[in-house]
C-alpha cells in the first residue's frame, strides 16, 4: 500500500451504510483516524439513530484501527462544530473530510413540495458547505488537508423527478471550484465524486447481477485517491463498477459578432459556428472567460489589450 493515511484523522458523512461505510472502512483500513458519522435517519431524512455509525466504528476496531461515532445532522451547523471540535479534541485535527451524507425525496417537479426541495439542498449542499466551513479554519493554521465532496451524474447530467437533488448535487461542483482557488496556497486540497453505486438509495433500480457489480466498495479507491498527499485538486472524478473517469465542464472557443449582429436572429444564425465543440476546452476560473470574451472583441476592433 503506497497510498497510506497513518496519522491523519478523516470525517466521513453518512458513513453508517453504503458509500460513506465504505469509505469509513477504506481510510481506516490504510491507517486514518475515523469519524464514523450519520445522522440515522431513513432515506428521505426522517428520523435518527447512532446505531448504524457505532455498527461501522465496531467493524473498524474489530480490525485494528481507530474510530468513533458521531450522529451530527449535517444540516445542523452546530452540531457539525461540535463534531468537528471533539474530534480535534480527541486527535489533535481533522485531516480529511469525505462529504457524503444525503437523502432522496424524488417527485416530478410539478408534484414536488417546496420544503422537500429545501431539505434536499439542506442535507446535501447546505449541510457539505457547512462540514468544510467547520474544518477550513484549522486544515489553514496547519497549512494541510483533503476534501472530498460528493456530486452525481443527476446534477451533472439530469435525471427526471430529482430537480432538488440535481440542483444540490451540480451545487457542489460551483463549490468545490471556489474553495480549490481559496485553499491553494495552504495546501488544501479540494477534489468532487460522482459516484454510481448500489445503495439503499438505488437499490430499487438495479438487478440483482448489477448491484454485484455496482458495490459501494468499487467507488472507495477515487475517494481515497482524491483525499491522498498527492491529490490533484478541483477534479471531478467519475466511479463505479470499477470504472473510473475524469469530468469537465468545457465551454466552445466561441465566435465574435460586430456590434451590429448583436440580435437574436444572428445568434441563431450563427448557432452552428458557437456550438461547435471541435475546439472547446476546460476553463479554470471565472476570468477566463472574460479574458476569452475581452481578447476575441479587442481582435475585432484591432485594439490592444
Amino acid at each position: 500500500m503506497t497510498i497510506r493515511f497513518d496519522g491523519r484523522v478523516a470525517i466521513v458523512t453518512g458513513a453508517g451504510n453504503g458509500l460513506g461505510r465504505a469509505h469509513a472502512l477504506g481510510l481506516a483500513g490504510r491507517g486514518a483516524k475515523v469519524v464514523v458519522n450519520d445522522f440515522g435517519g431513513t432515506r428521505d431524512g426522517s428520523g435518527g439513530s447512532l446505531s448504524a455509525a457505532e455498527a461501522v466504528v465496531e467493524e473498524i476496531r474489530r480490525a485494528g484501527g481507530v474510530a468513533m461515532a458521531d450522529g451530527a445532522d449535517v444540516s445542523d451547523f452546530a452540531q457539525v462544530k461540535a463534531m468537528v471540535d471533539r474530534a480535534t479534541s480527541e486527535w489533535g485535527s481533522v485531516d480529511l473530510l469525505c462529504a457524503n451524507a444525503g437523502i432522496l425525496r424524488d417527485k416530478s417537479f410539478g408534484k414536488m413540495e417546496a420544503s422537500d426541495f429545501a431539505k434536499v439542498l439542506d442535507v446535501h449542499l447546505v449541510g457539505s458547505f457547512y462540514c468544510c466551513k467547520a474544518v477550513w479554519d484549522g486544515m489553514r493554521e496547519r497549512k494541510y488537508g483533503r476534501i472530498v465532496l460528493t456530486t452525481s451524474s443527476s446534477g451533472l447530467y439530469g435525471n427526471f423527478g430529482q430537480a432538488n437533488y440535481g440542483a444540490a448535487k451540480s451545487g457542489m461542483i460551483g463549490l468545490m471550484n471556489v474553495l480549490a482557488e481559496e485553499g491553494r496556497k495552504y495546501d488544501l486540497r479540494v477534489n468532487t465524486v460522482s459516484p454510481t453505486a448500489a445503495t439503499r438509495m438505488t437499490e430499487e433500480l438495479l438487478q440483482p447481477q448489477a448491484q454485484q457489480l455496482m458495490r459501494p466498495e468499487a467507488i472507495t479507491p477515487a475517494v481515497e485517491y482524491l483525499l491522498s498527499e498527492d491529490a490533484p485538486t478541483r477534479t471531478i472524478m467519475g466511479a463505479g463498477a470499477g470504472s473510473f473517469a475524469v469530468i469537465q465542464v468545457l465551454e466552445s472557443e466561441g465566435i465574435n459578432l460586430p456590434e451590429t449582429e448583436w440580435t437574436p436572429d444572428a445568434v441563431a444564425a450563427h448557432f452552428a459556428e458557437i456550438s461547435d465543440m471541435s475546439k472547446a476546452r476546460a476553463l479554470e476560473g471565472a476570468f477566463q472567460q472574460t479574458q476569452k470574451y475581452l481578447a476575441q472583441a479587442a481582435a475585432r476592433a484591432g485594439i490592444k489589450l
